[in-house]
């Protein structure tokens, strides 16, 4: 079996039985084609099927001199993933990746907003725009709802619940789950539907999408971050922001006003409790305060 054939049929699994998005799918197979051009580079004949252990460790080598150690242990969990599918499968019989272990890291912690900055942000937004309302109700969105980007731009005025208090999301393998909206981000996207959507051409396509570019078409993922970047820019914040950071802010603050874990990972859409677990390890100061608190040992 050539690398390539190994690579579609490693797609299609990821696109059929994992239900992952055009994206994820891109994001897996990104580094297998990477090993498959180190090989090719080096004169290595060695297919998906045969290749060894030896030959993966000299590429891991490789690109260790090149990446640093959080992309080559993605690299290497990546391949691990692929092997697996291929014992799975029954087209080996071992995975070769099975011994080589990634790189230790530290935990790294997401930058958080506080809720100053966001409302800073919110605030300079300029509303004399065409598009000022509709980048308000985005960023809004962001932190009222904590959505991933892909969730953003893929969001439809179909979802919304506005007199039930919930937005319906189509997450990560297109997973469906409601998340409450406050007053505030209702009406954001209200004043923006109303006074600027309304108001265009709107693209047979993206009839029922909620935010538009100028042309009347779904925003780009590129084009959120764009966005959030000159609004960062533009208030002087120092920190590392994305549009992802709104949802690290979403989680944080709930966390530190008493919500529930469980609660947090049902509106993110985790489906392990342990990937929420690492907003418990942001603010340690409100985890101290819990304890005093809560705790019958507390400190007197």
């Amino acid at each position: 079996m050539k690398w390539q054939q190994a690579i579609t049929f490693y797609q299609n699994y990821l696109r059929i039985e994992r239900g992952l998005s055009k994206n994820s799918i891109s994001n897996y197979t990104f580094d297998i084609k990477k090993l498959q051009k180190w090989l090719e580079k080096n004169g290595i004949n060695e297919s998906a099927i045969i290749i060894s252990e030896t030959t993966l460790k000299e590429f891991v080598y490789s690109i260790a001199k090149e990446v640093n150690p959080r992309s080559q242990s993605r690299i290497i969990s990546g391949l691990k993933g692929f092997f697996n599918y291929l014992v799975f499968e029954e087209y080996r019989v071992t995975n070769p990746m099975e011994l080589i272990e990634s790189p230790k890291l530290g935990r790294k912690l997401p930058d958080v907003l506080s809720l100053e900055e966001i409302d800073a942000i919110s605030a300079s937004i300029d509303l004399s725009t065409p598009q000022g309302e509709r980048n308000r109700a985005i960023i809004e969105t962001l932190y009222g709802c904590g959505l991933r980007v892909s969730e953003l731009i893929h969001l439809k005025i179909s979802d919304l619940f506005f007199d039930e208090g919930f937005i319906k999301v189509t997450g990560k393998g297109n997973k469906q789950r409601f998340i409450p909206i406050g007053d505030l981000t209702i009406k954001y996207i209200t004043i923006y539907k109303n006074e600027l959507r309304n108001h265009q051409v709107i693209q047979p396509l993206a009839k029922d999408t909620l935010f538009l570019n100028r042309r009347g078409k779904g925003l780009t993922r590129a084009m959120i971050f764009h966005i959030v970047k000159e609004l960062v820019q533009k208030n002087g914040i120092k920190k590392n922001i994305s549009p992802h950071t709104f949802r690290h802010s979403f989680a944080t603050h709930l966390l530190e006003n008493g919500a529930d874990l469980r609660a947090i990972q049902q509106m993110l859409g985790h489906e392990s409790i342990t990937t929420t677990e690492i907003y418990t390890h942001i603010d340690t100061t409100h985890l101290t305060e819990i304890m005093n608190q809560f705790h019958p040992r507390k400190s007197t």
